[in-house]
């Protein structure tokens, strides 16, 4: 990789850890009904799951089958059950700390994690912020368009991402929880430059994030209580479907 490369994707983790960071400065977001930003942000990271993620999981399945000597089908079950294995694991994080705050309400001690849960809950997110950092420098699809598309989906996820992590948690995750997060993802882009996986170990990393990503993509857009505003989320949809079709028009 050049060292423009490492610059770019450098500055690109940079920004990632500042949402993270600045996210609760803007009160705008706060708003419920869930504000129209955000709804738009969770369609474009819709988007980007069935646009970029399921295409890019079929190419890493390929790569399964050619290196680990696998069948098509062996191969397919193989990338698909991490991807499920993913969100199964994000999914049982998400069930705990509903659960945890479900016992603080009735303690009489509010809507609140208890410790244990809130950092399982924290470490969670930071493992996959340190797969996605990594992911900037290591993907299937190379080049500026693609780059940049991954960029702007994961800048957005972020941005709805840490809005319920706030929501669970606003005290311990402004105080503690955000720097740790923030560092995941500029650790992970560092892990990048000086550690190449093997490409099988990538398309695992790969498929597993893709699982956690759509877990909590469908958890902060389809809850009753997050009050999602359909047009923003339809917009946020067509506007980065067409990128997409854009950047494969244009190569």
């Amino acid at each position: 990789m050049g060292p423009e490369s490492i610059l770019a994707t450098g500055l690109m983790a940079a920004a990632f850890s500042a949402i993270h960071l600045l996210a609760g400065t803007l009160s705008v977001l706060h708003r419920v009904p869930r504000n129209r930003w955000l709804s738009f942000a969770g369609g474009i990271a819709v988007a980007y799951i069935f646009l970029h993620v399921l295409p890019e999981l079929s190419a890493h399945q390929t790569t399964f089958a050619e290196l680990l000597g696998l069948d098509p089908v062996a191969a397919e079950s193989l990338v698909y059950g991490i991807a499920l294995l993913g969100l199964a694991v994000f999914y049982g994080v998400e069930r705990m700390a509903k659960t945890s705050r479900e016992r603080s309400r009735m303690r009489g001690e509010g809507d609140r994690l208890e410790n244990g849960p809130l950092w399982i809950h924290v470490a969670s997110f930071s493992v996959i912020n340190l797969l996605i950092g990594y992911l900037l420098l290591h993907r299937e699809e190379t080049g500026a368009w693609s780059l940049g598309l991954y960029f702007v989906a994961m800048a957005l996820h972020f941005l709805t991402s840490d809005f319920g992590m706030r929501q669970d948690h606003p005290q311990a995750y402004d105080r503690t929880g955000r720097w740790i997060i923030a560092a995941a993802v500029f650790g992970g882009w560092l892990l990048g430059v000086f550690v190449e996986l093997h490409e099988v170990a990538i398309g695992l990393v790969f498929a597993f994030v893709a699982g956690g990503v759509v877990l909590n993509v469908l958890k902060e857009e389809l809850p009753e209580e997050r009050k999602s505003r359909f047009l923003p989320f339809f917009g946020g949809t067509a506007l980065y479907a067409v990128l997409v079709i854009a950047e494969r028009t244009i190569a």
